[in-house]
């Protein structure tokens, strides 16, 4: 028995399936198998319930995958201490990005890290999901919004403003919206990619909180879908600015309601808790953040 098949251990009791944790290391599934059978052996208990469906830990398993956890962090943490002196920046990083920040400027910035170091190469999914990194196998994940898990690290990248809009013929078919409760009697288009307040928008006045209950004709959870509807002037739309920042400049959206704070979120660059964050994501990190502070103005 050594470290590595204890990591071995921790990867199948992660990935919950022998198939899953067989790809992430890059065995065969039988010789996967194979090496947590012979721990067993060695260790004269069972570590792993198997059936047909699905697998799940023995109380044995359960204390074990709490230490040997900790085992595999301390060996990753040993390799990421000494990484910042190595000359030769390489390897992969598996990332996801949320879809608005991605098409924006993640696209181009991530690709000119690429450039800059060549033995680096990063596979980016553009997707809206709270995804679990660890189960995943994603070393970095950027998202909008409060940080859930505790055993995660999150930095801070820049805050997202949201704005209310909607085009100029809606207005003059509609008329103005001058208050909060005018809303609700508005086409508001829900945007419901987010944890709370698809239908219920908040805003801040004088230090004061208030909220609207509203209701339109269409909801979805893909930003850009509701920008085109806004475009097409069917309704008003409560949306990160980002998304609709050059449409707001050419005039084609008004802002509306400018006299309320809207919602303001943070955007992080979230990793799995280390001690020595490696060097090449560290330098990701901060080539994201400079990438996402040029265009502030469209936050």
């Amino acid at each position: 028995m050594n470290a590595a098949d204890l990591t071995l251990f921790v990867n199948v009791a992660d990935a919950g399936s022998f198939n899953k944790a067989a790809r992430y290391v890059g065995m065969s599934t039988p010789a996967l198998s194979k090496k947590i059978s012979k721990l067993e052996q060695d260790l004269g208990v069972q570590l792993i319930h198997r059936t047909t469906r699905r697998l799940s830990l023995t109380e044995a398993g359960e204390s074990l995958y709490v230490h040997a956890k900790n085992i595999e962090g301390q060996v990753s943490d040993a390799i990421a201490s000494v990484s910042a002196f190595s000359q030769g920046l390489t390897g992969n990083i598996k990332l996801s990005v949320p879809t608005i920040s991605g098409e924006l400027l993640l696209a181009e910035a991530i690709a000119e890290f690429c450039h800059k170091y060549p033995n680096i190469t990063i596979d980016m999914r553009l997707e809206n999901d709270f995804v679990d990194l660890v189960a995943e196998g994603l070393d970095l994940a950027i998202r909008t919004g409060k940080l859930e898990d505790s055993s995660l690290i999150a930095k801070p990248l820049i805050e997202s403003n949201w704005i209310v809009c909607c085009s100029p013929s809606y207005l003059e078919r509609h008329g103005e919206v001058r208050n909060l409760a005018a809303l609700k009697d508005h086409n508001c288009l829900a945007y419901t990619y987010q944890a709370q307040g698809s239908f219920d928008w908040r805003f801040t006045r004088n230090g004061v909180e208030e909220s609207v209950r509203i209701s339109g004709s269409f909801a979805t959870n893909n930003a850009q879908a509701l920008r085109k509807a806004a475009l097409a002037g069917f309704g008003i739309v409560y949306v990160p600015r980002c998304s609709v920042y050059e449409d707001l400049q050419e005039g084609k959206l008004i802002a509306i309601l400018t006299d309320y704070q809207p919602r303001r979120l943070g955007v992080y660059a979230i990793y799995p808790f280390t001690k020595y964050l490696p060097e090449k994501l560290r330098r990701l990190i901060e080539h994201l953040k400079q990438a996402y502070q040029l265009k502030k103005d469209y936050f």
